[in-house]
């Protein structure tokens, strides 16, 4: 009786194993031929562009060729399409991962935001992080206190000087200046703090400004002591990589580029799209660089709280 229960188990799962691997094969069969289902178009995919292009493919050619420019001839933005943001986090716990980020420290947020009154009430996602402004009101906050702890870089991205960003009283002259809260102050804390044992991915390193930075407990060497905040990944961008948000996005709601490229994937989506781009807090004047499409650019209001 068990040698037959054994054998029909062992059937079963072999008719499983059939039933997912024709599954498979005929999905593969599909979309060699090109074919696609009613409800998803390719001019409404989230993962191509018309003509079944890859957006991350495009976005990464046009990277590699803004590299070859000098860095005053590159003008990094992004464009966040919010329409198409799902709230997964994936781009947060990305940014986490990739920047060795301690606890209390995210460079990128997801908050859900809430516009209306009952019964006209609208809520949706908008991901955020430093808005590398032109005219960042941070900067000169905190270099009024610490000199030289933030530039202004020619490609637009605001860079802090780890060495420079020491204590509380730049940092939250910084954060106080900032429309957006920005920045994160690194406290020295670590996960695996309070537990049986320190875990060594908690000693990687993080390569923020083009520096390999290792954070040591128990020491208070820079980061820890200072602020931090979000880059646009500018060591992936040396390395001609696109910034692990935008390729980590299961919607292709994030986008990256050189503005200066009238040929790039983000120069035609502010163009295509001009009366639905907004920018958060726009009216403080700072200029700021990441850029949002939305559906009802009426409640541009919402974005200026």
């Amino acid at each position: 009786m068990r040698r037959l229960k054994t054998r029909r188990k062992g059937e079963a799962r072999r008719n499983f194993l059939k039933t997912v691997l024709a599954g498979a094969v005929m999905g593969a069969a599909l979309l060699a031929k090109g074919e696609r289902s009613e409800a998803a178009p390719a001019e409404e995919s989230l993962s191509a562009l018309p003509g079944g292009e890859s957006p991350l493919l495009r976005m990464q050619r046009e990277l590699q060729r803004a590299m070859k420019k000098p860095i005053a001839e590159r003008n990094w933005v992004m464009v966040i399409d919010q329409r198409k943001c799902v709230g997964c986090s994936a781009c947060r716990v990305a940014c986490v991962t990739e920047n060795a980020l301690p606890p209390g420290v995210t460079y990128r947020t997801v908050p859900e935001v809430e516009n209306g009154s009952y019964p006209e009430v609208k809520r949706f996602f908008m991901p955020t992080q430093c808005m590398q402004c032109d005219k960042p009101p941070c900067l000169e906050a905190s270099n009024a206190i610490s000199p030289g702890s933030m530039t202004k870089r020619p490609d637009g991205i605001v860079a802090i000087n780890y060495r420079k960003f020491r204590g509380r009283r730049a940092f939250q002259a910084a954060v106080k200046a900032c429309p957006y809260k920005a920045l994160y102050y690194d406290d020295g804390r670590f996960f695996t703090d309070g537990t049986p044992a320190f875990q060594p991915y908690e000693a990687s390193g993080s390569f923020d400004y083009g520096e390999l930075w290792k954070r040591v407990k128990g020491q208070g060497d820079p980061p820890i002591g200072g602020g931090r905040k979000c880059h646009f990944c500018l060591h992936r961008l040396s390395a001609e990589m696109l910034p692990v948000c935008v390729t980590t996005c299961i919607g292709r709601a994030a986008y990256f580029g050189d503005l200066n490229d009238p040929q790039s994937l983000v120069s035609e989506l502010l163009e295509k799209n001009q009366a639905k781009v907004v920018r958060i807090r726009e009216n403080r004047a700072t200029e700021p660089r990441v850029y949002y499409i939305v559906d009802e650019p009426a409640l541009a209001a919402a974005y200026h709280t």
